[in-house]
């Protein structure tokens, strides 16, 4: 083995240890008590660990311009307190765009009280009670009183007590030094918050409560009265309480945030998203399931077709996941179900590369030249093709990367390195083995199966007119049937809204969901019921889910139940996202488009072009025609869709770029006909071995990426009859028209 070659394999092997010894423990290893033994390497997503996402706005027009400065950045440090005392081991907090704060809380389930924390404004004031009856009455009849406003003392007495209290606080908030839990001596014990104010405070409160003695002072929180108490005397050590018939709980959250101190501005829940454990937990089955049923799939049949070389194909392809889950550990990064989603993808689209070798090899292995030599020229023809081919689909994986969120963009990393590390896995580690096994095994032939046993000759150019009639009814089908839905094609990502995942204990009617919902006046809302008739999914415009909840468990006592997940986006995202998603969909094939006439002509850009919005619609299509909605995950279908389209389309590219230099006969359209016959037997193949994986993400990938993979699976196959009938023959139409040029 001469030392080049044993340079290459030694880097091989150091690149393998390094990823080993990088991931190792992948995931998080735990003893049957659920106690962490051993941290994992790989960070999981709220998606498949549980725990929430919310995105606050800080509303700033609620407090004066000389604050609005640093407003966001005081906000997240006081929430990011609120949190740490919350006891959130692994969380994330950080500022997007101008107003918004992006919290993000692994393994917190208990949704009410975490929005209760890090939404609570805790803005705290002191205020005196008028105890003048005439002045009550007035207020209670809508008079203005000078100086004073109606408020009401909730309580668990009947009704509401009015209460007449000054606008102006004696004392605020912002003189308190503690707050926390105690415990009455009177009664049960009842919990309630004890206050310490600071030295300044300690004297105000004491002036307050000295010249007002036999009066009630409100106790204000966010504007609300939670106790009004008779002040029986001065209270000069700075001491108070807040008592309002707690919980423990309550108690405790309540002296967290005061002791945090006030957020400078009310916070707005724009978007939040929810996933509780056991949904994380069968999300993570589910995609382990998914992928070692495509992966094993894959390489029985890259053994069962490639033989020997089909073995060499799996090496790299176990590589290649190994570099994955590396460069997730090394740079921090998240794997979430999307990402599975990626990766399982990535082991179908880095056959191709594989596949496309191997044909050339097959194609100078005919022609009579030797092993060694048809290896090289296989690598060597091929090379330009995998690049290309690549490449697009990296634009594509940007652009989701750009304009997605959360998970999605999970999703494009994982994509986009698996892409990467298959031009280094096929490319080169593939090659090392072959030449080892040549010059040290004096291997001198390789055995392929084959899909056609002669060069097929089918006339696709001579079709494509009635193809194109066929392709323009199906897209203005599709296009009058998405326009026909209207708003019912957009999921909450898109319309905004709420939507509220629960799990059963027996089997529940929907009748009886629509009877609840009816109770609280949702009787419009969307109810569906998927496999498992313990499992119902509710879609609502406003976010009901507290009250929901509460009322599934006061009228079906019978029947537990688990809140799987809750999505919440308000309006205003919703139509944000839904311009990101366009844009990034635009974009991505403008892109596309660019890189393709770059490497090409302008002819096949454009041809590219139309035949990827045809793709596209397709499948848009399709979601409709099945009752489908469209959501962020979608977005990211239907980018891959074209990236991967444009993927088999650059390899037709390709060879019609070689042979107009190879082939001396014929014309133009003989040409790319002759291209699409030679490139036949790979497309198939190509297409056959991904299908296979997103067969398995169909079937086996659970029902949070059901609709993803059911897009994948309807444009894969739409691309494949593109990229033959439309890119194609597209080309052609575009080189006579330029040919024939302006008519006089």
């Amino acid at each position: 083995m001469n030392k080049n070659l044993q340079w290459k394999l030694l880097g091989i092997i150091a690149i393998t240890a390094a990823c080993l010894w990088i991931i190792w423990p992948p995931f998080t290893i735990k003893d049957k008590d659920g106690n962490v033994i051993q941290k994992g390497k790989i960070n999981l997503g709220l998606d498949l660990q549980g725990g929430m996402h919310i995105v606050l706005k800080v509303d700033t027009a609620k407090i004066p311009l000389e604050t609005r400065k640093d407003a966001i950045d005081r906000a997240i440090e006081i929430i990011r307190n609120r949190i740490d005392q919350f006891g959130v081991g692994e969380m994330s907090i950080q500022r997007q765009g101008k107003e918004n704060i992006i919290v993000q809380l692994p393994g917190v389930t208990d949704r009410e009280r975490a929005l209760e924390i890090v939404g609570k404004t805790a803005h705290l004031e002191f205020k005196l009670v008028s105890d003048n009856v005439e002045d009550l009455k007035k207020a209670i009849d809508n008079q203005p009183v000078d100086g004073y406003e109606l408020k009401y003392l909730e309580g668990e007495r009947a009704g509401r007590e009015p209460l007449l209290v000054a606008k102006d606080a004696s004392l605020t908030g912002d003189l308190l030094v503690n707050a926390k839990t105690e415990f009455s001596s009177r009664g049960f014990g009842e919990p309630y918050v004890s206050l310490t104010l600071n030295s300044k405070g300690a004297q105000i409160f004491a002036n307050v409560t000295a010249t007002n003695v036999g009066k009630r002072l409100a106790i204000v929180l966010d504007g609300k009265v939670v106790s009004a108490p008779v002040i029986r005397e001065a209270i000069p050590s700075g001491q108070a309480q807040i008592s309002g018939n707690f919980t423990v709980e309550q108690a405790n959250d309540l002296s967290v945030v005061l002791r945090a101190g006030a957020l400078p501005a009310p916070v707005i829940v724009e978007e939040e998203r929810t996933v509780g454990p056991l949904l994380g937990a069968d999300s993570i089955k589910s995609g382990l399931r998914a992928t070692i049923i495509g992966a094993i799939l894959v390489v029985g049949f890259m053994i069962f077709y490639y033989r020997l070389a089909g073995m060499i194909a799996n090496m790299a392809l176990i590589l290649n996941i190994l570099l994955i889950l590396a460069c997730l550990a090394l740079f921090k990064g998240t794997l979430t179900l999307p990402g599975i989603a990626g990766l399982i993808l990535t082991i179908g689209m880095s056959v191709d590369a594989n596949v496309l070798i191997y044909e050339r090899m097959r194609e100078e292995m005919s022609l009579g030249k030797s092993l060694r030599a048809s290896i090289a020229a296989g690598y060597h023809r091929a090379l330009s093709a995998i690049v290309d081919s690549n490449l697009t689909t990296i634009v594509a994986a940007a652009l989701i990367f750009k304009f997605g969120t959360g998970p999605i963009r999970g999703f494009a990393v994982t994509l986009t390195i698996g892409l990467l590390a298959n031009l280094f896995t096929a490319v080169t580690c593939t090659r090392v083995v072959f030449e080892i096994m040549c010059d040290q095994f004096n291997l001198s032939k390789l055995n392929f199966m084959h899909l056609f046993r002669k060069p097929t000759n089918f006339d696709f150019i001579g079709k494509r007119k009635i193809c194109y009639i066929f392709s323009a009814i199906m897209i203005i089908a599709g296009i009058a049937l998405f326009a026909m839905r209207g708003e019912n094609n957009y999921g909450v990502d898109f319309s905004g809204g709420t939507l509220q995942q629960y799990m059963f204990e027996k089997p529940v009617k929907l009748d009886d969901i629509r009877k609840v919902l009816k109770d609280i006046g949702q009787g419009n809302a969307s109810i569906q019921q998927y496999g498992d008739p313990k499992e119902i999914i509710v879609r609502t415009q406003a976010d009901i889910s507290t009250k929901l909840s509460q009322t599934f468990r006061s009228e079906i006592k019978d029947n537990p139940f688990q809140i799987l997940r809750v999505e919440t986006v308000g309006p205003a995202v919703g139509k944000n996202l839904r311009y990101n998603a366009l844009m990034s969909l635009v974009l991505g094939l403008a892109g596309i488009t660019i890189y393709v006439m770059f490497r090409f002509d302008l002819k096949y850009g454009i041809a590219g072009v139309i035949a990827l919005i045809h793709d596209v619609i397709f499948a848009a299509g399709a979601m409709a025609l099945t009752h489908r909605q469209f959501d962020l995950t979608i977005v990211a279908a239907l980018l891959t869709i074209a990236g991967y389209s444009i993927n088999d389309t650059v390899v037709i590219y390709d060879r019609i770029r070689e042979n107009l230099r190879l082939v001396k006969k014929g014309g133009f359209s003989e040409i790319v006909n002759l291209s699409v016959n030679q490139m036949l037997g790979r497309t198939i193949l190509t297409t056959g071995v991904t299908m296979l994986v997103v067969i398995a993400l169909l079937g086996f990938g659970g029902e949070v990426l059901n609709n993803f993979s059911f897009c994948i699976f309807v444009g894969f196959f739409v691309g494949v009859y593109s990229t033959v009938y439309i890119a194609s023959p597209m080309v052609i139409s575009w080189h006579r028209a330029r040919i024939a040029g302006p008519k006089k």
